[in-house]
């Protein structure tokens, strides 16, 4: 595996390019936009963990070619901050403890976000958010299935963790995992009512389409997808 030396970072803690293989480069130089970011990470196989629990780097997701919600937020992370983008990521809770993570960003003044997630509406967003909140509360409807109710976010600073290398490590990143757990979430409430419309909504989705494998993508808002 290759080592990377820790004068190939930057004073602020950002990898110099030196710090990338060739492979990790071309991509950074290829991804320039979120947008771009997204349409990559959708290109990559779901990362089912079938093999055992993983929290890979940039680095090991690269190197796979695959990826869970986790990972590519901080896949994500990696690339945009080498063109300005603050490392943040935006985290749920769940009434089912099935929580799920993205990168969120800032474009002309709207927010937005880029996300990998077996389900098509729990991809990222256009930025035409004002807000990180407005950004979370348009996946509530798309978090709802016979067990999943968003009950809370957090917007967290990768830069917080200070020297950890959650960048480009060859090993799985458990601290990033752990300081999201514990990281203070505000409430983010779904009005009784709707979450029951939208739970029946999905039941009759899996009575018509009972294999997991079919996703539903019949919610409203789809036109702020990214």
């Amino acid at each position: 595996m290759r080592k990377t030396p820790r004068d190939s970072w930057r004073g602020d803690g950002i990898p110099e390019p030196s710090a990338f293989t060739s492979r990790e480069r071309s991509l950074v130089d290829r991804l320039r936009t979120p947008q771009a970011v997204q349409r990559w990470l959708r290109s990559l196989a779901y990362n089912w963990e079938k093999g055992g629990e993983t929290l890979r780097s940039f680095r090991g997701v690269v190197r796979l070619g695959t990826a869970h919600c986790l990972e590519a937020a901080l896949a994500a992370a990696v690339i945009l901050e080498q063109h300005g983008f603050p490392p943040l990521l935006l985290s749920f809770e769940s009434q089912d403890k099935l929580d799920h993570v993205l990168f969120v960003f800032r474009q002309g003044g709207r927010w937005g976000s880029v996300a990998r997630s077996r389900d098509p509406g729990l991809h990222g967003r256009k930025p035409v958010f004002r807000s990180p909140r407005l950004v979370a509360a348009s996946y509530r409807d798309a978090y709802v299935d016979l067990t999943g109710r968003v009950t809370g976010y957090a917007v967290a600073d990768l830069r917080d963790l200070g020297s950890y290398d959650w960048r480009l490590s060859p090993r799985n990143v458990w601290k990033v995992e752990k300081w999201l757990v514990d990281y203070p979430h505000r409430k983010l409430a779904m009005p009784e009512e709707r979450y029951q419309l939208a739970l029946e909504r999905y039941k009759r989705f899996r009575e018509r389409f009972p294999a997991p494998a079919v996703r539903p993508a019949y919610f409203d808002g789809r036109d702020a997808w990214l």
